[in-house]
C-alpha cells in the first residue's frame, strides 16, 4: 500500500469489527458513517488525500534507501538537521488543514512509532524484551501506512504510591503468559481516536512499579476482548456553519477495556521489565520526537488563533483601541516565541550514539510548558474580543428564515452582512465557548502531563551552574 489514499483509510477501518461503545450501544455498520465519527473521519480522510498532492509530494512523503517506494515523512527517524525541518514541514501541512485542531492526527503516533524504533538499542540483549519485533511492526506500519491510537494512563482511581497493594486493580496489567502471547486484563485511558484506527499502541507510563504492568504491544484495534468505551460526542450539529470545528475536528476520547485479550508474541515488545520499561521512556526518543511534533503542531493553532483574532476586530472595527492592540499583541509575543524555540531546538540538534537526530528537548520543553499556560489566555482574549456578540449568535436556520434578512441587516459588523459577521463569530464561539471548545483547553492544558510537573522538569533539567559561576565572577570583581 506504501501511502494510503483517504478512501483506503476509511475502507480500513470500516472493515474492522472494532467493539466501539457510545452512548450505551455498541456502534453497528460503517463507524466512518456515524454520526459521532463522520466528521472527523472525514478529516483524517482528507490528511492522507494530502500526501497525494503532486507539489506536496516532496514535502509528505520520502523514499527510503532500501524501497523504492515512497512513504509518509511522518515516519522518518532523522538522521540530519534537514530531516528535522523536513518533519516540522509535513506536520505542519497536516495541522494547517485542520488549524491545529486536531491533537492525535496520524502524524503524531507515526511520530511515537519512530521514536520507538530509533531506541530499539535499549531493548537488545534484556530479557524479555524483543527489538527484533519492534523493527518488524515498523517496518509492516510505514508500509502500510497505518493509523494508530495509544494509551498509557491509568484510570484515576487511586494514584497513591501505595495503590499497587491493593487487591483489586483496575489499571490494565498483564494476568497470564501463555503459549499465545500475553493475556492482558483492566483499563487504560485516554486513547483520543479510539475506535476510528486500525491499531492501537499500549505501554507504560513513566514510574511503573509493578511488572505486570510494563509492557509495550501493538494490536489491531478489533483484538478480541477489546473494548472502546467513548463519552459523549461533542457533535451537537453537523452543519459547518453552525459548528465549524467541532462537526468536522471533534476527535473523540475512549476508555480502553482489556478483557483478557491476548497480545500475540509477535506483536509484543517487551514486557515484565520494569527497567527498560522506565528507561525506554526516560533514555529513548519518546519524549524529544513527540514534543517537536507537538509544538510544529501547535505553532500553526496559534496562527489560527491570531487570524482569528485579528478578524474579530476587524469585523466590528475596534482596531484604534489600546487594549485591544495589546490583547492581540499577546498572542503575537506566544506565536513568535513558539516558532523561536522550535528552531532553535533543531538547530541545536545532535546526533546521538545511533546516529539519530535528535531536536533538543529544553526549547521544547519550554514552548510546550509556555503554550500550557498561554492558551486558555488567547481563548479568553477570544471572548474579550468578541464580548456581546459571542453569545448574541443566530443559527444557519435563521438567516434562511423570513426574519433572515432584517437579521442580515441588524447584526452586521463594519463592511461586513450580518449573516458573514456571525459565520465569523461563531467559529470563535466553537473554538472557546462549545464543548469541543472547552476540551481543547484542557487537551492543551495538559497535553505532554501536569503543567507544574513539566516546570519541575525543566528547573530539574536546566544547566544553571554556568549562571551562578558568572554572578560569583561579577561579586568577585566588584571586591577588588
Amino acid at each position: 500500500m506504501m501511502v494510503r489514499t483517504g478512501k483506503q483509510y476509511k475502507e480500513g477501518i470500516d472493515q474492522l469489527d472494532t467493539a466501539v461503545w457510545i452512548e450505551g450501544d455498541k456502534v453497528k455498520g460503517r463507524i466512518s458513517e456515524h454520526p459521532a465519527f463522520q466528521g472527523v473521519v472525514q478529516s483524517q480522510a482528507e490528511l492522507y488525500d494530502l500526501q497525494h498532492i503532486e507539489k506536496l509530494k516532496e514535502v509528505m512523503t520520502y523514499t527510503p534507501q532500501k524501497n523504492k517506494e515512497r512513504m509518509g515523512v511522518s515516519y522518518l527517524i532523522p538522521a540530519s538537521k534537514a530531516d528535522l525541518e523536513r518533519r516540522r514541514k509535513m506536520v505542519q501541512v497536516w495541522a494547517r488543514h485542520s488549524a491545529g485542531l486536531m491533537g492525535r492526527s496520524p502524524d503524531y503516533m507515526n511520530t511515537v512509532l519512530a521514536a520507538f524504533a530509533s531506541s530499539v538499542h535499549l531493548l537488545k540483549n534484556k530479557p524479555n524484551c524483543f527489538p527484533e519485533h519492534l523493527e518488524q511492526f515498523y517496518e509492516y506500519a510505514r508500509s502500510h501506512d497505518l493509523s494508530f491510537t495509544h494509551t498509557f494512563v491509568n484510570p484515576q482511581n487511586n494514584r497513591s504510591q501505595l495503590s499497587l497493594l491493593e487487591e483489586d486493580q483496575t489499571n490494565a496489567r498483564v494476568i497470564k503468559r501463555i503459549d499465545e502471547g500475553l493475556v492482558v486484563r483492566g483499563a487504560k485511558l485516554l486513547a483520543t481516536q479510539g475506535g476510528i484506527t486500525d491499531e492501537i499502541i499500549v505501554f507504560s507510563a513513566p514510574g511503573v512499579q509493578d511488572k505486570s504492568h510494563a509492557f509495550a504491544f501493538s494490536i489491531p484495534s478489533d483484538t478480541a476482548g477489546l473494548k472502546f468505551a467513548c463519552r459523549p460526542s461533542f457533535v451537537k450539529d453537523a452543519s459547518r456553519f453552525n459548528a465549524p470545528l467541532s462537526s468536522r475536528f471533534e476527535e473523540m476520547d475512549t476508555v480502553v477495556i482489556f478483557d483478557d485479550v491476548i497480545v500475540p508474541w509477535e506483536r509484543v515488545f517487551f514486557y515484565d521489565d520494569v527497567k527498560v520499561a522506565n528507561d525506554f521512556y526516560i533514555k529513548g526518543n519518546f519524549v524529544p520526537f513527540t514534543l517537536h511534533q507537538i509544538v510544529s503542531r501547535q505553532v500553526i493553532k496559534m496562527e489560527f488563533i491570531l487570524g482569528l483574532a485579528q478578524m474579530i476586530v476587524d469585523t466590528i472595527n475596534i482596531s484604534e483601541y489600546q487594549h485591544v492592540q495589546s490583547k492581540v499583541a499577546e498572542i503575537v509575543k506566544g506565536l513568535e516565541s513558539s516558532k523561536a524555540l522550535l528552531i532553535a531546538s533543531e538547530i541545536n540538534a545532535s546526533l546521538n550514539a545511533e546516529r539519530v537526530m535528535i531536536p533538543d528537548k529544553t526549547p521544547l520543553y519550554v514552548a510546550v510548558n509556555q503554550f500550557q499556560e498561554t492558551y486558555p489566555r488567547f481563548t479568553e482574549i477570544i471572548q474579550l474580543l468578541g464580548a456581546s456578540g459571542m453569545v448574541t449568535l443566530m443559527d444557519e436556520a435563521q438567516f434562511q428564515s423570513n426574519i433572515g434578512r432584517e437579521l442580515d441587516h441588524y447584526l452586521q459588523g463594519f463592511e461586513v452582512k450580518g449573516r458573514d459577521r456571525v459565520e465569523i463569530f461563531t467559529l470563535a464561539f466553537d473554538l472557546c465557548m462549545s464543548s469541543f471548545g472547552s476540551r481543547q483547553s484542557l487537551y492543551e492544558k495538559f497535553f505532554f502531563g501536569d503543567p507544574i510537573r513539566l516546570s519541575q522538569i525543566i528547573y530539574q533539567s536546566y544547566p544553571k551552574d554556568s549562571y551562578t559561576a558568572f554572578v560569583k565572577e561579577m561579586l568577585e570583581k566588584g571586591k577588588s
